[in-house]
């Protein structure tokens, strides 16, 4: 390959500075699913630090699929306005905006993780959770409700809105959450997925809402600006979705005007044996990347410039996202630029004195 990651990277009509992306991190600092100036602050100090792509966090499409009482959503036209006041400066200093669109489906209605991360019933400030089936994500949490036919028309309506709302806000990337064990991956995986109607059982059965979803989101969201899917592209637990299902996924959502695929993994389960490690997900975007004909993002322990390029150099993904090292340095990607001898993102005419 030609590229290396700090060189452009075009979607549809949407160019990235670099390949170096904000991963979506949630901030549980919102009230009544509202941005505020923490928000700003944070997002915009990663855009002036050097980034092509700065995600909003986790942002549900519905009060009930927030993760906490302290979630990002977008299921309210109120919503919207402190959103673009953000997608506006990550953009007036040259990253890319983007927004992850989310249900938590049966882990959802939990407390903050400083606050304990608990389950939080009703009576607690929490609410009824909802999920494909009866099951409960550990010992303990409520048990989550079926969605009934009624329920996931809905739901794909909501994440419809909310890309609606989103683009209102002025972003240029949606990605669709179909990780780390909330709703559409809880449809995908046999071990939380115990229907017997067309939306579980088989592969076929098990993926319907993802692609729903996909389709209903493209519709809405306009046809020059990329659409991402993140996906966990295994459960690390016997019997629960594979590697093998996320290609054909990602073949089938490649196939539905998705762009690129997210590749995380995990979160389904709380027994799931992880090995972790630097760069641990990065086969299964260079797999899903080889083998579905989509571009990919790598995702999880990147944390050195040399280790992030080397993922771009080599095709193992198209976009590297940094997640806690970035919460580590704001500056990362102009300090990865500097140690790869490459030229440094440009800074805000208040900060080059100190360049």
């Amino acid at each position: 390959m030609d590229a290396h990651l700090f060189a452009p990277f075009t979607q549809r009509s949407v160019t990235l500075r670099n390949r170096v992306g904000i991963s979506p991190m949630c901030q549980y600092s919102s009230v009544d699913g509202r941005a505020n100036d923490w928000h700003l602050a944070h997002l915009g100090a990663r855009a002036i630090g050097g980034a092509g792509l700065v995600c909003v966090e986790a942002t549900a499409v519905s009060p009930e699929g927030r993760i906490s009482p302290h979630d990002m959503g977008l299921w309210d036209d109120a919503q919207v306005e402190p959103l673009a006041r953000i997608a506006a400066f990550v953009e007036a200093h040259g990253a890319v905006s983007a927004i992850q669109l989310a249900h938590a489906g049966r882990k959802a209605s939990v407390a903050r993780p400083w606050d304990g991360s608990g389950f939080l019933a009703p009576s607690a400030g929490g609410w009824q959770t909802v999920a494909p089936s009866a099951l409960p994500f550990r010992e303990g949490d409520g048990v989550p409700r079926a969605l009934d036919a009624g329920g996931l028309q809905e739901v794909v309506a909501d994440f419809a809105q909310a890309a609606r709302r989103a683009r209102r806000g002025g972003f240029r990337v949606a990605e669709i959450h179909g990780a780390r064990g909330y709703l559409l991956h809880q449809f995908l995986s046999p071990l939380s997925n115990r229907r017997e109607d067309g939306w579980g059982g088989d592969f076929d059965g098990r993926v319907r809402l993802a692609l729903a979803v996909a389709e209903a989101v493209r519709s809405e969201w306009p046809a020059e600006l990329p659409l991402w899917f993140r996906v966990s592209a295994t459960d690390w637990a016997e019997g629960g979705w594979s590697a093998d299902e996320t290609v054909e996924l990602a073949r089938r959502l490649h196939a539905r005007g998705v762009d690129l695929v997210d590749c995380s993994s995990g979160g389904l389960v709380p027994h799931a044996k992880i090995p972790l490690g630097p760069g641990y997900q990065v086969p299964f975007a260079r797999r899903v990347r080889a083998e579905a004909g989509v571009a990919t993002a790598a995702v999880g322990l990147i944390t050195e410039p040399a280790q992030a390029d080397a993922i771009v150099r080599t095709g193992d993904a198209d976009v590297v996202l940094i997640a806690r090292a970035s919460l580590r340095d704001a500056d990362w990607p102009r300090h990865a630029a500097a140690v790869l001898g490459q030229p440094l993102p440009t800074a805000p005419p208040q900060y080059q004195r100190a360049l």
